[in-house]
C-alpha cells in the first residue's frame, strides 16, 4: 500500500510537468541550408544522402515571381499552421492528428530554386511521413506550374 501512495505523487508530479513543456513555443532559425542530423526523421533538398535527399524543386518562369503562391501551398499541407515567416522563407509546423507530433517544413527561396526541409521535432524515425509531405508539397507546386518537372 505504501508504495502505492509513494509511486501517485511522483506520477502525477510527471505528468504536470511533461504537461507544462509546450513544443509549439520553439524558436527555430532558418535550416534549410543545413543537412539532416543522423536520425531517419529529416529529408532536404541540400542534403547528399540518399536517405536523407530530395530531389531538387527547380521554379519554372512563373514560379519565379509566385512567392505567395508557394507559401499559400505550404499552408495547405494536411495539420499546417504558420510557424514562422520572413523574406522568401516559411516554416510550417505540421502537426499529427492522432498524437500531436510537431514536424518543421520550411522552405526557401533560393534565386531559381526552393530549398525544402521536412523534420520530425521529436522522435527517432517518422515512418516516412517527412518525404511524404515534401512529395506532395512537390505534386501540388507542379499542378501549379510554379515547379518545373
Amino acid at each position: 500500500m505504501n508504495k502505492h501512495l509513494i509511486r501517485l505523487p511522483l506520477f502525477s508530479l510527471s505528468i504536470m510537468l511533461f504537461g507544462c513543456s509546450n513544443a509549439d513555443s520553439v524558436n527555430i532559425a532558418n535550416r534549410t541550408g543545413l543537412p539532416c542530423n543522423d536520425k531517419p526523421n529529416c529529408v532536404s533538398t541540400i542534403d547528399e544522402r540518399a536517405e536523407y535527399s530530395l530531389d531538387a524543386f527547380n521554379l519554372s518562369e512563373a514560379g519565379l515571381d509566385s512567392w505567395p503562391q508557394i507559401e499559400q501551398v505550404a499552408l495547405a499541407l494536411p495539420g499546417a499552421r504558420l510557424g514562422e515567416r520572413a523574406e522568401r522563407y516559411i516554416r510550417v509546423e505540421c502537426v499529427s492528428s492522432v498524437f500531436k507530433f510537431v514536424d518543421d517544413f520550411e522552405v526557401h527561396q533560393n534565386g531559381d530554386m526552393l530549398e525544402v526541409r521536412s523534420e520530425s521535432r521529436t522522435g527517432y524515425s517518422d515512418f516516412g511521413v517527412n518525404r511524404e509531405r515534401a512529395e506532395a508539397f512537390r505534386q501540388q507546386l507542379l499542378e501549379a506550374k510554379l515547379i518545373a518537372p
